[in-house]
């Protein structure tokens, strides 16, 4: 097989023992390992970086999040570029942020190699790269975007994927759909319902968007390196107006941090840290409609978003 790179797929594909067209454009493993090895990348946990190398899997996650073309997506992690060419297949814009300045820069090549008949317009750009850590990603960098992500699909960082989930949530209000592939664990604990086991604090945070769902699990097995945790994809679909403001946001979050840093504790002991001396708290507490005996775990963001709004604070200047 010729090495994988920008020139390998292309000459691959016109070759006499070139793969039907609707497998040649996207990675399997042979590729993936390959493009890795010129570019001298060794996948880290530090990065949290584990690529796809399963065609099949690629074009599951990309129906189940309903991609079709014209849709702008944003993609965090893309690495070596499995899930990236999906959506590009698909008929979709995407915009892939990549940490890693090598990834970052071979990306588009890779892409071009692949996907030639997709990429021909130059005038007509289907992958945008932004050479970014998702965490630190600004409005100022998604201002240069024709027009801002509408769709979120992503194999997220095992290590940061529910900060960069929450990040992304808050910084583009456009994102009315997603699916991402996360650790299993992480994924219940996202799409849990107030009163289950896994349900805490990012389960909470999470709901102030929207509904969450498990809409698949994925086996380790179409990972380079194989990890050591399964995985799941978490899809949800956004709120069709927002449920409070910012300042509402912030302290309904305040909050939930409160209740579950001391989960054990009933809501009128848990809360005072934020809504001041226990007669403060219980007053607070009752008039949002919620028991102050309750604790963190039996609540819903809905009533976190209440006590925020008899507090009087959400209305206090900074």
């Amino acid at each position: 097989m010729p090495e994988p790179g920008p020139a390998g797929p292309a000459r691959r594909a016109r070759g006499s023992d070139a793969l039907p067209p609707e497998r040649s454009a996207l990675l399997g493993p042979a590729e993936v390992r390959g493009l890795a090895e010129r570019l001298g990348v060794s996948p880290t946990k530090k990065l949290g970086q584990n690529f796809v190398i399963d065609p099949n899997t690629v074009r599951k996650i990309v129906r189940l999040a309903g991609v079709a073309a014209g849709d702008r997506v944003i993609e965090v992690g893309p690495g070596l570029g499995s899930l990236t060419l999906g959506l590009t297949e698909a008929g979709a814009d995407v915009t892939a942020v990549e940490i890693d300045h090598r990834l970052a820069a071979e990306l588009p090549l890779t892409a071009r190699a692949m996907q030639p008949e997709i990429f021909a317009d130059p005038d007509a750009p289907r992958l945008r790269v932004m050479r970014s850590d998702a965490l630190e990603l600004s409005a100022e960098q998604l201002e240069g975007l024709p027009a801002a992500p509408e769709v979120m699909v992503a194999n997220l960082p095992y290590n940061v994927s529910v900060p960069i989930l929450m990040h992304l949530l808050e910084l583009v209000p456009e994102l009315r759909r997603g699916l991402v592939m996360v650790q299993s664990e992480v994924g219940h604990r996202i799409a849990a319902a107030p009163g289950s086991k896994e349900y805490g604090v990012p389960s909470a945070k999470a709901a102030w968007y929207g509904e969450w769902r498990i809409a698949g699990t994925v086996s380790r097995r179409i990972f380079w390196p194989v990890p050591g945790v399964d995985s799941v994809l978490v899809g949800y679909e956004r709120l069709a107006e927002p449920r409070g403001d910012e300042r509402e946001r912030r302290l309904a979050f305040e909050l939930v941090n409160a209740a579950f840093a001391q989960r054990r504790k009933m809501l009128r002991q848990a809360l005072q840290p934020v809504l001041g001396p226990l007669d403060r708290a219980v007053a607070a507490i009752e008039r949002a409609g919620v028991e102050p005996t309750a604790r963190a775990e039996q609540l819903g963001i809905a009533d976190y978003l209440a006590i925020a709004r008899s507090s009087g604070r959400a209305s206090w200047d900074e």
